[in-house]
């Protein structure tokens, strides 16, 4: 059958505006019916989980959102910040995001650098940080393999030990109870870091060790320095540069570092009480002490933010790098951090970002992650503070999960034990009628 020009015409029209409106969508409120889940299911299953797990203190209190096909379908929120039952927990509440930071904060940036071309995957890091080009073991490292944890990294160093003397009090010329023009990086209230601290763990982690064996192991290293990394590539102050392009454009105004210096209205859900270093709670000041020591930026933790400004940044990504009809990042390079890199060596991460494990399709809920029945092109991140974050493209569901797992102390790990996060996870891909 001939179809004629303006009919043509027409049909190219509809597709193209079909198109645009997809790629404008951003997130809004519905039901689970309307995106074809079994209400009930969902929300029988989920709180029988999170009580639990509360019963069990895996947690005091929870954080959920759920998105599916950009509508919030599941928003809720549990139990109270401490086991005292005190203060529960709001919708709105502001969270120590811990590592989920990699994926929010510096990924961010290295991706829109990569998309203008600022940024080569396949270059050695050392062409961006100079002093590993000294490094006979780091120099021709790529930036691929660092951020795919292939290189070879040490995956931590304990730097709360260079402030501490052998009899366990604190070296004065290192912290400080009061700011002034050397000691103006606050790690809490009146511990103050010398601003030159900096400088010692990079040369630590610029001298730390390589292992000649090429295979999968984490590392948060290079994450510490990605703050001073990009803004000597964008010649921008890092929180900035992070605000401008990504936050305040997506309307995210909660995430960012150092929440105790703002005026925000939301409480912050406190994580440790850290009796070596702090000295009390922490609340409002980022967990992770090599971030601390930091004066709270990193970029392997100190993120803070709601569930719902989260969602959106997910929700971004599960779009390819657009989000209500601005782009922010280009599909090719979205593609490309969120698929495995190296599954010929059992590596089952993307660029920065976690993704299933290989064949995960085919494991028992116990042995996988995060859900079996996560599409192989979904990614996310979870923190050791207890949160989790996860996008799965094909599917268009974003899976938010915040917690507070360390509170009172990090011995806690009934989030672990119970396989919490992905079982919740998996009830939302059940809940989808056939």
């Amino acid at each position: 059958m001939l179809i004629s020009k303006r009919k043509c015409t027409l049909l190219i029209i509809i597709f193209i505006s079909s198109l645009t409106i997809s790629q404008n969508k951003k997130l809004s409120y519905g039901n689970p019916s309307e995106v074809n889940m079994d209400s009930l299911y969902i929300h029988t299953k989920v709180d029988s989980i999170v009580k639990l797990g509360i019963q069990q203190e895996a947690f005091p209190g929870a954080r959920i959102l759920v998105a599916k096909n950009h509508k919030i379908i599941f928003d809720k929120a549990y139990g109270y910040h401490t086991y005292d039952s005190l203060q529960k927990v709001n919708l709105d509440d502001m969270y120590d995001l811990a590592s989920v930071t990699k994926i929010i904060g510096p990924l961010l940036a290295l991706m829109k650098l990569h998309s203008e071309g600022k940024l080569d995957l396949d270059s050695p890091f050392s062409n961006y940080w100079k002093p590993w080009k000294k490094r006979k073991d780091k120099k021709n490292l790529t930036f691929r393999e660092v951020l795919a944890h292939q290189a070879g990294l040490n995956p931590y160093i304990v730097f709360l030990n260079e402030i501490y003397k052998k009899n366990g009090k604190i070296k004065k010329r290192f912290i400080k109870n009061k700011a002034n023009n050397r000691f103006k990086n606050e790690a809490y209230d009146s511990l103050f870091v010398k601003n030159r601290f900096k400088n010692k763990m990079f040369r630590q982690i610029n001298r730390s060790k390589v292992s000649d064996v090429k295979k999968y192991k984490y590392s948060g290293l290079s994450f510490l320095i990605y703050p001073d990394l990009i803004s000597q590539i964008t010649k921008e102050e890092y929180t900035n540069y992070l605000e401008k392009n990504f936050y305040f454009p997506l309307s995210a105004n909660t995430l960012g570092y150092r929440p105790k210096t703002k005026n925000f209205k939301n409480l912050i859900v406190p994580t440790e009480i850290d009796t070596i270093f702090r000295k009390g709670l922490t609340k409002n000041w980022v967990h992770d002490e090599n971030a601390a020591l930091l004066g709270g930026i990193s970029g392997n933790a100190g993120l803070f933010g709601t569930a719902l400004d989260l969602a959106k940044v997910m929700q971004m990504y599960a779009n390819y790098g657009i989000y209500d009809g601005k782009r922010y990042i280009s599909e090719s390079t979205l593609k490309e951090f969120t698929k495995i890199q190296y599954p010929e060596n059992d590596n089952r991460r993307g660029l920065g970002f976690d993704k299933p494990s290989i064949n995960n399709a085919e494991l028992p809920i116990k042995k996988a992650y995060p859900a079996p029945e996560v599409s192989p092109e979904s990614f996310g991140h979870s923190g050791f503070t207890g949160t989790f974050v996860w996008a799965d493209p094909k599917n268009d569901l974003i899976f938010i999960f915040l917690s507070n797992r360390v509170y009172p102390n990090r011995n806690h790990r009934n989030i672990y034990n119970l396989n919490i996060r992905p079982k919740l996870q998996q009830i939302f891909y059940k809940a989808i009628k056939e």
